[in-house]
């Protein structure tokens, strides 16, 4: 089985795969993702890691940085983070 065949056969579903539609979003909020520099950690293991460590780095440096991680170990707050200080 071809991954195409199984992506078409969601549109019997109603499910418009694409970035059609997020694209056109940002282009009506005028691209605000192109003056934001953006670091995507993905992947399966060590993200909380390496966010934690980039974090750390730009921080120290003199950066404002914003982090996101998910999940919390001990207070919800500790997802979002600005410049290594959890939200209040």
């Amino acid at each position: 089985m071809k991954i195409a065949s199984v992506l078409q056969s969601f549109q019997r579903f109603g499910v418009n795969l694409g970035l059609a539609r997020i694209e056109e979003l940002l282009a009506s909020l005028g691209n605000p993702h192109h003056s934001v520099p953006i670091i995507h950690v993905a992947g399966t293991n060590g993200k909380g890691s390496v966010c934690a460590y980039l974090s750390a780095i730009f921080t120290a440096a003199g950066y404002q940085v914003g982090r996101y991680t998910s999940p919390h170990l001990v207070n919800w707050t500790e997802r979002i983070c600005l410049n290594e200080q959890p939200i209040s």
